[in-house]
């Protein structure tokens, strides 16, 4: 069924006698997008596409979080070698959330123009390009530039990772979101586990303990490349399941972009995506930070990180495939919002005694994201409505999640302990739920934009 996705991308074409209102029904009975003077591709080349988009879609996920993992990691040796305050490292970890959703927005309008294949593979480009110079970029300033080029790199594959599974996977929406955020899951816990033990053995500096991450990105940046040949490759905003023929043998009209801001599902989504980034960033950029301050050593603390976000590798397989088979995703979002409300109480009360079960139960909580990402496939019809929530959700909700780091750092400089900032993380969690059990109900944008 995938191997259609690219068919003015990568195809040998082969002309066949069919007639054309045959071959428009077996696409329209596949589920693949219609594509104006398509022909229809062989089976060899099919089943080739199917699994090359397969695996650059999991080397993709796999490079958008290493980024931030393993500065997370090091953050304590990046702010000594920087002279950074508590306050700048706390910008510091507020800078992807503020990348995602400036970058963000901007993905739908570039898969437009040169498709999503290539806005992709631009993604992995400046991935690497970003982590290659941040580590000796020089100063504060160099260092924040050139993460948030990386950043911009993330942001963009962030939002048409959604799209693309909806469009071209479409009976699979479940499985393929619990596939590439299993791998996202795997490249978090990897960077967060093996940035200490890679920078003792590059020679303990900072600097090419971060630079080794580039690696990724750039073996990601070749499953993409026959993809970028076309720029009238079919992009994210055509629908998944093709319309059928206007009146006469007409075309029909395109239809124009949803009024996404009048729908309560698409703005609770947005909030909840919000929140849920909020806990994941701050996790990501001060948890390490919190287990070394009670005690752990900076090798421990990093494993701890990594079981956090380890635990992502199999619920996010799972939660997707369990999400798309409930009507009301609800019980799915209290359930985790509970597990994180306990780890945050255990690690304010007994943070080294039970570090090993609060980073167990906060790892369950942080699979909030790829739920997120199942209901922004589950919230729409289309292919362009899924691009449009996509979207909104993830750039509104990145918005919202830019305070939450940079606050937890001027809470931890001004009280001298984490106290205060792990109970504004509990307190986060209350929202969290109320506002993704809202956006779990069966309802569609498209439903509510209309009205």
């Amino acid at each position: 069924m995938m191997g259609l996705m690219a068919s003015d991308e990568t195809r040998t074409e082969t002309r066949t006698e069919a007639p054309t209102e045959a071959r428009a029904q077996a696409r329209a009975g596949s589920g693949v997008p219609e594509v104006p003077g398509d022909a229809p591709a062989t089976r060899a080349w099919t089943t080739w596409t199917t699994r090359l988009l397969m695996l650059g879609i999991v080397l993709a996920a796999v490079n958008l979080r290493p980024a931030i993992t393993s500065l997370g990691a090091l953050l304590e040796e990046v702010r000594d070698g920087l002279g950074m305050s508590g306050s700048i490292a706390g910008l510091l970890t507020s800078v992807p959330p503020l990348c995602f959703a400036v970058f963000g927005v901007t993905a739908p309008r570039l898969a437009r123009r040169f498709g999503p294949g290539a806005v992709v593979c631009a993604g992995m480009v400046a991935i690497t390009a970003g982590l290659l110079i941040r580590p000796y970029a020089g100063g504060t300033g160099g260092f924040l530039a050139a993460t948030a080029l990386a950043l911009m790199g993330i942001a963009v594959s962030n939002v048409l990772m959604p799209v693309i599974v909806k469009r071209y996977f479409p009976d699979r929406v479940g499985s393929m979101t619990g596939l590439y955020s299993m791998a996202l899951a795997f490249g978090t816990s990897v960077a967060a586990a093996a940035t200490v033990p890679l920078t003792d053995a590059l020679g303990g500096h900072w600097q090419p303990g971060l630079a080794v991450w580039a690696v990724l990105p750039a073996l990601a940046v070749l499953p993409w490349i026959p993809f970028v040949r076309n720029r009238k490759a079919p992009t994210a905003t055509a629908p998944s399941t093709p319309p059928g023929p206007g009146p006469q043998g007409e075309k029909p009209a395109e239809q124009p972009p949803l009024r996404i801001t009048r729908s309560r599902t698409a703005w609770a989504l947005a909030v909840f995506f919000g929140l849920q980034a909020t806990a994941a960033y701050i996790t990501m950029g001060w948890m390490a930070q919190i287990f070394r301050d009670s005690g752990v050593s900076a090798g421990t603390a990093g494993l701890l990180l990594a079981v956090i976000m380890v635990m992502g590798v199999p619920l996010a397989f799972v939660i997707p495939r369990v999400a798309t088979r409930l009507p009301h995703q609800g019980p799915i979002v209290a359930v985790l919002g509970v597990c994180g409300l306990a780890g945050y109480a255990g690690l304010y009360f007994a943070p080294v005694g039970g570090a090993w079960a609060w980073a167990l139960l906060l790892g369950v909580s942080n699979c909030a994201f790829p739920l997120a990402l199942t209901m922004v496939g589950m919230r729409a019809r289309t292919g362009a409505g899924v691009a449009q929530l996509s979207a909104f959700a993830q750039s509104t909700g990145y918005l919202i999640s830019i305070p939450g780091p940079l606050l937890v750092g001027v809470l931890y400089q001004h009280s001298g302990g984490w106290g205060l900032p792990i109970a504004l993380m509990s307190a986060l969690m209350v929202p969290q739920i109320v506002v993704g059990v809202l956006a779990g109900r069966n309802r569609t944008v498209e439903d509510e934009a209309a009205r």
